[in-house]
């Protein structure tokens, strides 16, 4: 295993955190959400969903290189995702410590997100975290023609302590 640094994003990184998430997302979820939702999920409309996000994205990778990025949105880790050439490395589990230690500073009891029903190996990763299943939720996923309600896994994970 590497030892990771996990920093702040850059906008000079957002086209290549845009490609990791847009990869990401399409190995592990287009099979598993409506046709429509995945036709739309370009790698434009990554970039331009990371631009108002950049503050709360933290990254792991050299400088001006990520190979993975993590967001929050207030108490729920809104956005996890690794390339393909870092897992396995550490990358995620690196990126994970930071956004539960976030939270946690950020006053959060009990840190919530959602993962795509038959995304198993993310579920393995965030139950191998310590992360539980709490329940099938509808989440509404944000989209340029509305918010779309998909049913997703909620994961839980308490801070305190």
């Amino acid at each position: 295993m590497m030892s990771w640094d996990v920093r702040p994003a850059t906008t000079a990184e957002i086209d290549r955190i845009a490609q990791v998430w847009f990869d990401g997302w399409h190995e592990a979820h287009a099979h598993l959400v409506p046709a429509d939702l995945t036709r739309i999920r370009t790698l434009e409309s990554f970039a331009e969903r990371l631009h108002p996000m950049l503050p709360d994205i933290r990254v792991i990778g050299a400088p001006g290189a990520p190979v993975g990025f993590c967001a929050l949105k207030d108490d729920e880790l809104y956005q996890m995702f690794v390339s393909r050439e870092a897992r396995g490395s550490g990358a995620a589990a690196a990126l994970m410590a930071d956004a539960e230690a976030r939270l946690k500073a950020s006053g959060v009891a009990t840190a919530w997100l959602a993962c795509a029903i038959g995304n198993d190996r993310a579920a393995r990763f965030y139950e191998k975290s310590g992360w539980r299943r709490a329940a099938t939720v509808v989440y509404h996923a944000e989209t340029p023609m509305g918010v779309l309600p998909l049913e997703v896994w909620r994961y839980e994970k308490s801070l305190l302590g």
